[in-house]
């Protein structure tokens, strides 16, 4: 499932949990945008990487570069 829905359904756990008294629901609801939030950041980690990546390979190319 996406971060997004992952996020929503999380919090739609953790307001029914605390409304009904329920903390296994409410932590439930804790863990899943804990889980959400984590895709984010390693998404964002990945793109960062790739950008990184590329840079080197781009300047790689430019020391052997022959005109």
């Amino acid at each position: 499932m996406g971060k997004h829905f992952d996020d929503a359904v999380g919090k739609g756990k953790e307001a029914f949990g605390k409304a009904a008294g329920d903390r296994g629901t409410e932590a439930e609801g804790k863990v899943d945008q804990a889980k959400a939030n984590a895709k984010d950041t390693t998404d964002k980690l990945k793109d960062k990487a790739e950008d990184a990546i590329g840079s080197v390979g781009d300047k790689i190319k430019d020391v052997f570069k022959r005109d």
